[in-house]
């Protein structure tokens, strides 16, 4: 459920894990005779239980956990020793063990002999901020000048300053280093005389931009780049991306926009796998870009168009509450608002000629001074956001601060079963109800309920639909003409247990 009490706005319901229907890039390497494997984190399942699971979507192997960056009750003093009974021991380089990094290495040496394909998801470098290294982190109060310890396990040195954040990084750079050079001292069973190495694509990248601040600890600083994590600004949303295998020139640097959605049909024409018939795969092939001249955008092919592709989008209908859009060096920014207004616009240029910087900074909004562009962009957005059936932010009825309209939301007067039917009778205030919706569960009460919603009949202030089949818990949601969503009964966010049937209506 949506609810983020006493803000203006609040997320649209969102499903929060992957539809076990989905076909993902392992199901489809393993048709083609991979090996597929998983370690780290996974992320993309109902919280508490991670369903569905890696090993329901296609992965031979997985293992979940947290590796050395479990979290540490006193990161400054919980510090590993070179004592090899203890989980969390120093290896012969000084860095923590991680078995996260152990089970890819253990994996890519028991698959070996066939071709194999590993989503090495480390935790790093993901809050909390930590290391159990005492020699790295003194390496790096050294190297920023600071006295070791800081009086006040409060860390608010302005800029790339903080020491935990910096031993946080090289420690991912030793655990991808011994990835790679297993590959590179591995010879090839089914290539004699050849390395692992020159017969893998190797893909090194993040999910989001870093995380500037959390808390009251001041983490990193994403200059010259506007904000961060949980944010469409350019600090949220570049990230590094470093691509290496057979074919692709070395040691070149490339200014092509390209999208994580990319790598499934990259990959897909890497190992020469078919998807299946009728699958709708957003990202553009890049296997001829990086093959043939990773700097000519040219090469990079839209797969709804055929063309050159120019533009790209993102949709963030929860935190940041925005939208953007990106068309050759121009980008839109739309932030949500709650009110009559819903949203504005930003604009900014962030290059010129293709490949020539003028503000990546995002420090001019042009919006004012091209109204026109600003307009003709944001229709593009509305089209892609219409055809992806997008879900919005919504004002908040519970709102602390007084909102306009907050008075003429309708109230519910009572609800019931009619049959195998349910409904529900409201009082109109003012503003016209325009969207009902039914959010339900066939396996509430349970830690992983799956939520889904269904279209609602509006008629005479009473809405109806027939309950879906094995429903165990509903609840239900009016929007108004103001965008305030209105859910009977109020759910709440449930962030410790994600149990939200406890406060919903249940099928008796």
């Amino acid at each position: 459920m949506p609810y983020n009490r006493g803000s203006n706005l609040i997320s649209p319901w969102m499903r929060g894990a992957l539809d076990s229907s989905e076909i993902t890039i392992a199901e489809l390497l393993k048709l083609n005779g991979y090996k597929t494997g998983h370690t780290g984190k996974w992320h993309v399942g109902v919280p508490k239980t991670d369903i569905p699971s890696p090993t329901d979507q296609g992965f031979d192997f997985s293992k979940h956990g947290f590796g050395a960056h479990k979290r540490m009750k006193d990161r400054t003093k919980e510090f590993s020793t070179t004592d090899s009974s203890k989980p969390y021991y120093l290896d012969d380089s000084g860095f923590p063990f991680d078995d996260i990094t152990q089970d890819g290495l253990d994996f890519m040496n028991q698959y070996k002999d066939s071709p194999f394909f590993l989503f090495y998801a480390s935790r790093l470098v993901h809050t909390p901020i930590q290391t159990r290294s005492e020699v790295l982190l003194r390496k790096y109060y050294t190297k920023l000048g600071l006295d070791y310890p800081k009086k006040e396990d409060i860390w608010d040195e302005q800029g790339q300053r903080n020491a935990y954040y910096a031993a946080m990084i090289e420690m991912i750079d030793h655990y991808t280093g011994l990835l790679i050079k297993y590959l590179e001292q591995t010879e090839d069973p089914r290539w004699p005389g050849h390395m692992l190495i020159e017969n893998t694509y190797v893909i090194f990248t993040s999910d989001n931009g870093g995380m500037e601040q959390h808390t009251n600890e001041i983490i990193t600083d994403n200059y010259p780049l506007d904000k961060g994590k949980i944010n469409a600004k350019e600090g949220g949303v570049r990230v590094p991306l470093i691509i290496s295998g057979p074919s692709i020139p070395q040691d070149t640097e490339s200014n092509v926009v390209v999208n994580g959605i990319d790598f499934y049909p990259t990959i897909l024409s890497w190992t020469g796998t078919k998807k299946q018939e009728n699958q709708i795969l957003d990202g553009a092939d890049l296997s001829i870009l990086l093959k043939k001249d990773p700097t000519d955008s040219k090469l990079v092919i839209d797969p709804w168009t055929g063309k050159t592709r120019d533009t790209m989008m993102w949709h963030f209908p929860n935190s940041s509450m925005q939208s953007t859009l990106r068309v050759d060096g121009y980008k839109l920014v739309r932030q949500y608002l709650p009110g009559e207004e819903k949203s504005s616009l930003e604009l900014y240029q962030l290059y010129q000629n293709g490949s020539e910087r003028v503000d990546i900074e995002e420090s001019k909004n042009l919006a004012t001074k091209m109204p026109k562009k600003a307009k003709e962009m944001n229709r593009l957005l509305q089209q892609r956001l219409d055809k992806l059936k997008a879900r919005y932010p919504f004002s908040n009825p519970l709102a602390i601060a007084p909102l306009p309209n907050q008075s003429k939301i309708p109230t519910v007067i009572n609800h019931g079963v009619d049959g195998n039917r349910v409904w529900l009778k409201y009082k109109n205030n003012g503003a016209k109800v325009v969207k009902a919706e039914l959010i339900y569960t066939t396996n509430g009460g349970v830690i992983g309920e799956i939520w889904s919603p269904v279209n609602m009949k509006n008629s005479d202030d009473i809405v109806s639909v027939t309950l879906p089949k094995g429903t165990t818990h509903y609840v239900f949601n009016l929007i108004d003409e103001n965008n305030f969503l209105i859910s009977y009964p109020n759910a709440g966010y449930q962030k410790e247990t994600h149990v939200f049937a406890t406060k919903a209506i249940s099928v008796k």
